[in-house]
């Protein structure tokens, strides 16, 4: 055999078909192969901004020893995380099986050609012994000799494993804890994981987690409005969110934050930049900020948005997956700084600001250089240096700017430029969100052209496509990628109303029901009814990276049926709760996206639907908004406006009426009369 990814469109896998590997991709004819050969499968998993499979690539796939071993006795296949999400699941589950402990990329499997059953595992092996893991070479050939020994031992373990595996999909139960109790016990869970000396949840490394962030501050909300008090919870959320924008997780040249923190302080990031966190992260600082202004969580909002138009977005206006950890063959090497490099581009009045906001002052923090870490409050840094606060605007800004314009000069880390549709779902509702909150209409038309390449170039009429690459898509969507485009649909729409944008949404939420739903249990599997047979078929529930496809399904659904009174998704939706109940009870901190549709279902939602002149029902909306309320959804929409259309509106309305207002608040089902004046509208929802 010989090395067939030169053939493919992913980044990562390009970045391997000049190995001395015989790599394969993962299709058929890979699959034959070790089959027929009867020779195990090497599966390593990775995908193109991950620093330590940069390094085992550079250590083991480059090196001609190591890769004799490997063509030798292994079928060796290659995947992108990204492309293939299903497999990666898959076989990061069976790691977590075999080894009682947690995966990660690179992800290497020794998997039996016959069943696909894995039979060892692990993620990063160094090419020589070290940090108590095998040197990589002398791991294979015991692999191999195992692998043709011990069969019947494999067998019976990866026996084992299947059946596990099987049971895995949890099976419907009776809730045993009240709905408020469970909400409840997950607000109690992630107090005692929160880090009240930095913020965050847990200790090194340490991940934004916004799925928690969001739970809090709507846990808060709904308890507050129903007269308690969870102040505690949203000092959480604001602790939290100023630390990782102070904290060097954030760029504070060119704006949007890493993948995670090294360290429990925010301070040392792993420096790759990935789509999905700040999408994520630009609805949760949006809500933060309906609470009231906050110049350092609005810069973070603004700075992220303008990175992600500056560096991230195609020309036809979907967003590139990542950027790279590393440059020059070191990670971090492009954001960091030496303190004379800072000295020679600024002046004294600027830097003497730099130094003592960013901690030039104190020793370094990343091999001897500085990361730009914020060490106090921007109003502090004023109070010390006894600036007036323009003046000091003004030095920072000018700073940065120059800073900035260096650092472009650099050689940059890679762009991973693949288009991951299930990705660019969540920046439509994250842009939305933004654009909202912040009343920056460009901000709102910038998802709506995302929206528009996705339907223009993933959307084939029948099918979404998972990834668009180099002008073509490929693979056919997974339940994330159906998930998340709708649930942004339904949040661009209660932006601004596009009849394109229902019409699309109704076609995802259909083909989700036809291609993914499990109508006898409940719930959403990851991957189509018709989708290639693999050792297992997962129904994702839990908080990961990104917010699980049943969550984010079942939330659209939610939105969806109830603005066009279709009991076909709310029914998909009701059965999605009630099948994940006995996950949800048993942990409730890791169910927190969950959890937060199963809220929308204890506390009923507001459904406000404004239909009138643009400019008007724009002016009923702002004066009806205020404040973090996830209990309403207000839709504008436009008499001009073409079908789809909610089916409870008047079809034919007088051309005076048109020149009016009309609004309506709907509960579940059932909508209010309607309602012409401003004040009847707000007394309501009062």
């Amino acid at each position: 055999m010989t090395n067939r990814l030169h053939n493919e469109t992913s980044p990562y896998l390009l970045q391997h078909a000049d190995n001395p590997v015989d790599w394969q991709p993962w299709d058929s004819q890979a699959l034959a192969a070790a089959k027929q050969q009867d020779k195990p499968i090497l599966l390593s998993i990775g995908y193109s901004s991950c620093h330590w499979c940069h390094v085992m690539a550079h250590e083991s796939f480059a090196d001609d020893t190591t890769a004799a071993v490997m063509n030798e006795h292994f079928i060796n296949i290659k995947v992108d995380r990204e492309e293939r999400p299903d497999l990666d699941k898959i076989y990061q589950t069976a790691l977590q099986l075999l080894t009682q402990q947690g995966g990660g990329w690179p992800l290497t499997m020794f998997i039996d050609p016959q069943t696909l059953l894995p039979f060892y595992g692990g993620t990063y092996f160094p090419n020589t012994p070290r940090h108590g893991l095998p040197g990589f070479s002398d791991l294979l050939l015991r692999i191999a000799d195992v692998f043709s020994t011990k069969r019947d031992e494999l067998n019976e373990q990866g026996e084992k494993i299947q059946q596990t595996l099987e049971m895995m999909v949890a099976p419907v139960q009776e809730a045993s804890l009240k709905d408020e109790a469970l909400l409840k016990a997950a607000a109690e869970a992630l107090a005692s994981q929160y880090d009240s000396a930095a913020g965050g949840f847990g200790g090194a490394p340490k991940f934004p987690m916004p799925n928690a962030l969001e739970r809090l501050l709507s846990h808060w909300a709904h308890t507050r409005r129903l007269g308690g008090n969870d102040k505690d919870g949203l000092d959480r959320v604001m602790v939290s969110l100023t630390n990782m924008a102070r904290g060097g997780i954030y760029d504070h040249l060119g704006g949007g934050f890493c993948r995670y923190a090294t360290d429990s302080k925010w301070m040392i990031p792993h420096f790759e930049k990935m789509l999905y966190d700040n999408a994520q992260l630009l609805s949760v600082y949006s809500f933060a900020l309906t609470l009231g202004p906050d110049k350092l969580f609005e810069e973070a909002i603004a700075d992220t948005i303008g990175w992600l138009q500056r560096e991230m977005l195609h020309p036809e206006g979907g967003f590139f997956a990542a950027l790279d950890a590393d440059s020059e063959g070191e990670e971090g090497k492009f954001y960091v700084w030496r303190r004379e490099q800072v000295k020679k581009l600024l002046s004294d009045e600027e830097y003497l600001v730099v130094e003592t906001l960013y901690g030039l002052d104190k020793p370094a923090n990343f091999e001897n250089k500085w990361n730009l870490h914020r060490y106090d409050s921007w109003r502090s840094v004023i109070e010390r240096l006894s600036l007036a606060p323009d003046q000091a605007d003004k030095l920072l800004q000018s700073a940065k700017q120059k800073m900035l314009k260096a650092r472009d000069e650099r050689v940059r880390p890679a762009t991973d430029d693949k288009i991951l549709t299930a990705w660019n779902g969540l920046m439509i509702r994250g842009l939305a969100h933004a654009g909202i909150n912040q009343a920056r209409p460009e901000w709102v038309a910038q998802a709506q052209q995302t929206a528009d390449f996705l339907h223009e170039h993933c959307w084939d009429g029948e099918y979404l496509y998972a990834t668009w690459q180099q002008g073509s898509p490929r693979y056919l969507g997974y339940l994330d990628d159906y998930a998340n485009v709708l649930d942004g649909l339904t949040t661009l729409l209660s932006a601004q109303w596009r009849s394109q944008d229902m019409q699309f949404a109704i076609e995802l939420a259909d083909k989700l029901l036809d291609e993914f739903h499990d109508a006898g249990q409940g719930g959403f599997y990851f991957t189509r009814h018709d989708h290639e047979q693999l050792i297992y078929r997962p129904k994702p529930t839990m908080d990961d990276a990104m917010p699980p496809g049943n969550a984010t399904a079942a939330r659209a659904l939610l939105t969806l049926g109830h603005l066009l009174g279709e009991t076909r998704y709310l029914d998909a939706a009701h059965g999605t709760l009630a099948w994940a109940r006995a996950v949800m009870e048993r942990l409730p901190a890791g169910h927190c996206s969950l959890l937060s549709v199963l809220e929308e279902t204890v506390y009923p939602t507001d459904m406000v639907i404004l239909r009138g002149p643009a400019e008007m029902t724009d002016s009923w909306k702002q004066e009806i908004s205020g404040g973090f309320t996830p209990w309403r959804k207000t839709f504008a929409i436009a008499y001009d406006v073409e079908a789809p259309l909610p089916p409870y509106l008047p079809k034919l309305v007088s051309a005076e009426a048109q020149q009016s207002v009309t609004a309506f608040v709907c509960q579940g089902l059932s909508c209010s009369l309607p309602i012409t004046d401003l004040s009847e509208l707000k007394e309501t929802l009062a």
